[in-house]
């Protein structure tokens, strides 16, 4: 009588199971599969600091941030509608090279203000990377962005 045999690789473990029919007569070996050998670790995503001996920049410093997001900030217009203001909290890393990573709504307010907020951090130019001892680093910063309707 000839036997189904199904091979199922599991945790780096070959398991041979019959079918069946063959169950009574074989039961589930397990052989070793040679895996491949490696000796390096695998690498470690770089740490995020949230503080560093020269924290980031914007280009052209904060006033130069705050005219940035006033002039690329569209106020949703169901807000707008309703005279709502609000704070979003924006949390995101600024990267080795300056670059924003990661930008989330660490606290918000609902009322299309969270998209709209988000939707700006990710337009921003580079930064200036925050560095430690002149070596520059990622480091995460929290940005409250405002909306107000002036009166």
């Amino acid at each position: 009588m000839l036997a189904k045999i199904t091979f199922i690789l599991t945790g780096g473990v070959l398991l041979l199971a019959a079918s069946a029919a063959h169950a009574q007569m074989a039961s589930r070996t397990a052989v070793p599969v040679p895996g491949p050998a490696t000796t390096e670790a695998p690498a470690a995503a770089p740490a995020v600091l949230t503080y560093a001996d020269e924290m980031p920049t914007y280009p052209g410093g904060e006033a130069a941030m705050y005219q940035f997001l006033a002039k690329k900030i569209v106020y949703p217009a169901t807000a707008n509608q309703q005279n709502l203001s609000g704070t979003v909290y924006v949390r995101f890393v600024v990267d080795e090279q300056g670059r924003i990573r990661d930008a989330e709504v660490a606290k918000g307010c609902g009322h299309g203000f969270d998209e709209e907020a988000l939707r700006v951090v990710r337009l921003m130019p580079w930064w200036t990377p925050g560095r430690v001892a002149g070596r520059p680093v990622r480091v995460q910063r929290t940005l409250p962005i405002i909306f107000r309707l002036s009166k």
